[in-house]
């Protein structure tokens, strides 16, 4: 009975170990600041490129929306007109012209976009993207917010 109960307290001390370094690989894995994936760039005239992009990560867990139609046309924050068919996001922090790699958590899927407005406005949400990108990445599209992963795009 003791050997049985000694045993058990082993197996369990040598899962907890190595339960715990993976979580730990895991947490330093996320944590690294730039990498590089092979990806393909869409840009506003629908041309498609595949490149090695070097990302620096900005934010996990973030909250994804679109864009109204009733935006279409008008002025952006950086002056330019807005293009809901373009691959174009707003962002309250980013520099005008940043690129940024959007990732669907829940999909797998990723788009880059290009920050030119500022926004969301609304509470909880960290991007707004353009509706032909939020469209391209998600999973449900009758949804109208989701969780992504953003990157920066570094050259």
């Amino acid at each position: 009975m003791r050997k049985s109960i000694t045993l058990f307290f082993l197996v369990a001390v040598i899962g907890l170990a190595t339960c715990q370094s993976s979580i730990v690989e895991k947490l330093k894995s996320s944590l690294l600041k730039t990498t590089v994936t092979k990806d393909t760039v869409r840009t506003n005239k629908d041309t498609v490129r595949t490149e090695k992009l070097k990302l620096k990560f900005y934010k996990k867990d973030a909250n994804a929306s679109y864009y109204a139609d009733k935006f279409n046309g008008k002025k952006t924050a950086s002056g330019e007109k807005f293009d809901n068919n373009s691959y174009t996001a707003a962002h309250r922090k980013f520099p005008f012209g940043t690129k940024l790699k959007v990732t669907n958590q829940a999909s797998g899927k990723s788009i880059i976009v290009e920050v030119t407005d500022r926004g969301p406005f609304s509470r909880g949400r960290e991007i707004d993207l353009t509706k032909r990108g939020f469209m391209e990445i998600a999973k449900n599209k009758g949804i109208g917010v989701m969780v992504v992963t953003i990157e920066e795009v570094v050259n």
